[in-house]
């Protein structure tokens, strides 16, 4: 498991449960992922290093987590060892490293999403704001941790959010509630593309309470959603996930991993936000929560090209949520060093409730665990619907404590 965020631990957890005697192994990890598995120190952009590492230990899987190694060719320097790699090469995770690469690829797959313009100078994002008015959204094109988004009312700020950019992609903001859609993806050449998708999710943005604030990389989400329409599922499959797998394979860069497709479900109907090419905080948390199926098996097949050969995905019945907890001044600034108190505590809550805590942005200072990052944990609750599982994830995040230590007290309120 190559990674150090929070979908590094809730993966590992998943996959040391059926990982039988098989070893695990996490670089770089955090105090999570090491209570699980093997650390190993590596340069997470050092496809070299990181080849180096998986064949000195055998490695039979690798799964490669973050964003940044995945546009970098982290997958494809692996991959040319002869190890096979859930993640997709650096070709075809332009997906996620360029948002106008993205749109573009929808365009020719014909995948529904909101209208855009592809912006490289003030004069063009203004006229690209006044064609579509307010709200405006500006991403900026290349990968921005989460946080490269602006959705506003004031037209200063959003050109403001431009300038800082190198290039920006100017869409027509999408109206409706949203859900975070993912799916396994594997291909062979002889079949084409095998898409499986899980549960949909939805994850909160925005870092206070009522969506206020500005943008984050999540601080919250929920599965499943028992709004969510009928069908929605395999609606997306059949108009976005098949289409834009076959158009990356029909490319000559076929997508092999994981596909994250951000929805908005609009009075004129679904619509696509954005793609990532990997497992998505938070919204992974809880997937994995209630994932009832090995995950090990699902993911290789995905990176050898024999995921149809592989039994769908299953679930346990209820529900999950998350709440994650920032440190102080996040998402701007972030701070480190801060002891983290109650995580045992938080997980052995009592009153039924089924609670366990996923390290994100945490790092081991002697035998205590430290802050290290804007997010540092997810609290995550299971329970028999989505309110009792809500109780649960608070009933853990008043155990938990550190120093300017904030979360949304919103999280699947009223779902």
């Amino acid at each position: 498991m190559f990674g150090a965020g929070g979908r590094a631990h809730a993966l590992a957890r998943a996959g040391a449960r059926d990982a039988g005697g098989a070893a695990v192994h996490g670089a770089p990890g955090n105090p999570g992922v090491a209570a699980i598995a093997s650390l190993h120190p590596v340069d997470p952009l050092d496809g070299t290093a990181v080849a180096d590492l998986a064949e000195r230990l055998g490695a039979g899987l690798v799964v490669v987590g973050p964003e940044a190694p995945l546009v970098a060719g982290v997958a494809d320097a692996v991959t040319a060892r002869g190890i096979p790699v859930f993640g997709p090469r650096g070709a075809a995770a332009q997906i996620e490293g360029s948002k106008a690469f993205a749109k573009d690829v929808m365009e020719a797959a014909g995948v529904p999403t909101g209208r855009w313009f592809v912006c490289t100078t003030a004069a063009e994002v203004a006229a690209a704001l006044d064609a579509f008015g307010s709200p405006y959204v500006v991403k900026d094109d290349g990968l921005a941790a989460g946080k490269g988004v602006v959705v506003t009312e004031d037209r200063d700020v959003a050109l403001a959010h431009a300038a800082g950019c190198e290039r920006v992609v100017v869409e027509e903001y999408l109206d409706g509630p949203e859900v975070s859609l993912f799916a396994l993806c594997g291909y062979d050449e002889a079949d084409g593309a095998c898409v499986y998708p899980l549960q949909p999710a939805q994850d909160f943005k925005r870092v206070l309470d009522g969506d206020q604030g500005p943008n984050t990389g999540g601080m919250g989400a929920y599965a499943p959603l028992p709004w969510a329409p009928e069908g929605l599922v395999q609606e997306v499959l059949e108009t976005v996930l098949q289409p834009t797998v076959d158009e990356m394979a029909r490319r000559g860069t076929p997508f092999t991993g994981l596909l994250y497709a951000g929805l908005a479900l609009t009075a004129r109907g679904t619509r696509v936000i954005e793609f990532n090419a990997r497992f998505g905080d938070p919204e992974t948390q809880v997937l994995m929560a209630l994932l009832d199926s090995p995950l090990s098996p699902l993911l290789l097949g995905a990176a050898t090209g024999t995921l149809a050969g592989v039994p769908r995905p299953r679930w346990r019945p209820g529900a999950a949520v998350a709440v994650v907890m920032a440190g102080r001044g996040y998402p701007e600034t972030s701070t480190s060093g801060d002891v983290v108190t109650g995580l045992q505590a938080a997980e052995a809550v009592g009153g039924g409730h089924v609670v366990h805590v996923i390290h994100a942005g945490t790092a081991a200072a002697g035998d205590d665990v430290v802050t290290a990052g804007g997010r540092v944990l997810a609290v995550v609750g299971t329970g028999s619907d989505v309110a009792r599982a809500r109780d649960a994830a608070y009933s853990g995040v008043a155990a938990v404590d550190f120093d300017g230590a904030q979360h949304r007290t919103d999280i699947a309120a009223g779902r």
